[in-house]
């Protein structure tokens, strides 16, 4: 566990001198002498010990009065892994703050989802991150900038509104402070020929950790896409996205150092929400390395992992979403669910424009299958009531899924629902809510590997033996499923 890693600086120091790229967002070093901050593998000669300070977040190397390098980029390394893998406060407050959620409510309205005051929360952040959160929302608002500056022609005052400043003053003040260039001084820097595109259309590159093993993730991805709503087209990955001003299309292809990422969106303001939930989809910010390491350490797991090392746990762009879809693929197979949902795609979504592609709808919200007669679904009574159970809670806000969401809080919700047992509780907690630690010991296909690996297969035994793969059994599931040959596990040829 790395929590609060910027303290310990001989840790940094290593990480430092080796150049090592695995902490590149876990911490910043902070150079006194040229009042620049970078990333852990700046390619840089490394500055004298008593020059370099080490902080937790970019924004705290900004609210220092420190600006990025123009090597190393460091606003633009992968989120620190600790936002996924913590359920405290400040990680809930990250992955809200990352979702955009200072720049659309403010901080009354982040601290009103959290259920804490925003004094407390401020005191918080600041104590753990060197920041409040209107400082972490603007560095966010920085790195949008610079990301839409160079890799669009869009117009600066376009690009001012579509990073969530609220004056184009702002947006060059804050600019011109974190880079040490005008908007106009970093787009010059782009080489020519590098920048536009199609219009409405952006091409971004999304960094993560390596090693990253696509096969399962986006197997997974395109094995359960919903028709209209997912697709698989040309090595790409694509689906629809709602989003808090209106609704996009990512399409998501896997590269060996980064995931390429191609968006389409009707209001560009949705532009760093739709980064993040791409993001949270693939787990771009796990730390792989240290989940392997966990992993190998059971020899029966350390074949699977040295084999296929770098396996990510596909999430999801919508909570609620695939809380319906893990209730219509209730006791199904994968075909059988997809079908079911292509059904209620067609009869209730949200139809949507794409020039570039076969995607026709937006998935329907809990609020658009509220209506519905239950009469309409193709499944037996019990799971009628599961399904418009579920749609009803999600629907009237009496149940939240969110990236906030407390995890054990939310299990314990589910299973309070009719036809809520442990699997789909967990799967949820597991793809939806993501946390790294949900475990299956029912799943199907978990207890068929766990046999043929000589591994214990009742539940019971079977989370007992898995206690020594903790905090990371949502990475030993993905491991044990590709076991199988079963579609999921490979990427679509």
């Amino acid at each position: 566990m790395h929590k609060g890693m910027h303290t310990d600086t001989e840790r940094c120091l290593r990480a430092v001198r080796s150049k090592d790229a695995r902490f590149d967002g876990w911490f910043f070093t902070a150079v006194l002498t040229t009042g620049i901050y970078c990333r852990p593998s700046c390619p840089v000669v490394p500055p004298k010990p008593e020059n370099m300070v080490f902080q937790p977040s970019a924004a705290a190397c900004q609210q220092a009065g420190f600006r990025a390098c123009k090597r190393c980029r460091p606003d633009t390394s992968p989120g620190s892994p600790e936002w996924n893998q913590r359920a405290d406060l400040v990680a809930r407050a990250m992955r809200l703050i990352a979702d955009g959620v200072v720049d659309r409510e403010g901080v009354p309205g982040l601290a009103a989802r959290l259920g804490y005051s925003a004094r407390q929360l401020e005191r918080q952040l600041r104590a753990e991150l060197g920041a409040g959160p209107l400082a972490l929302a603007r560095a966010q608002r920085a790195q949008t900038a610079r990301l839409l500056i160079e890799t669009t022609a869009l117009p600066m005052a376009q690009i001012a509104f579509a990073a969530g400043f609220s004056s184009i003053r702002t947006f060059n003040d804050t600019v011109r402070e974190v880079y040490a260039l005008t908007p106009g001084g970093l787009r010059e820097r782009v080489p020519k020929g590098h920048a536009g595109g199609t219009p409405g259309a952006l091409s971004l590159r999304l960094p993560f950790r390596a090693p990253l093993n696509p096969d399962n993730l986006f197997g997974h991805l395109a094995a359960t896409a919903v028709p209209g709503v997912e697709e698989w087209r040309a090595g790409a990955y694509r689906r629809t996205l709602r989003l808090p001003y209106g609704h996009g299309v990512a399409a998501l292809t896997p590269q060996p150092d980064h995931i390429a990422c191609r968006l389409t969106l009707s209001d560009l303001r949705d532009l760093p929400v739709a980064i993040s939930r791409c993001r949270r989809m693939l787990d771009l910010d796990a730390d792989p390395v240290a989940v392997d390491d966990q992993l190998r350490a059971d020899p029966v797991l350390a074949p699977l992992v040295d084999k296929a090392p770098g396996r990510r746990v596909p999430r999801t762009v919508d909570e609620a979403e695939f809380a319906i879809r893990a209730v219509l693929g209730q006791q199904v197979s994968t075909a059988a669910a997809r079908t079911h949902a292509a059904r209620l795609v067609t009869a209730h979504g949200e139809p949507v424009e794409d020039p570039e592609g076969a995607l026709t709808h937006l998935f329907p919200s809990p609020e658009a299958l509220a209506d519905l007669d239950p009469a309409s679904l193709a499944m037996p009574r019990t799971r009628r009531t599961t399904f418009t159970t579920l749609v009803g809670r999600l629907a009237d806000g009496s149940l939240h899924l969110g990236v906030e969401s407390d995890w054990p809080d939310t299990r314990a919700r589910l299973l309070a629902l009719p036809g809520f047992g442990p699997w789909t509780a967990d799967v949820i907690a597991m793809r939806a809510l993501g946390d790294p630690d949900a475990f299956l010991p029912t799943d199907l296909g978990i207890r068929r590997a766990a046999g043929e690996l000589g591994l214990p297969s009742t539940p019971a035994a079977l989370t007992a033996r898995a206690a020594a793969w903790r905090p990371w059994r949502a990475y030993a599931v993905q491991y044990l499923w590709a076991t199988d040959s079963h579609p999921v596990n490979f990427l679509p040829v």
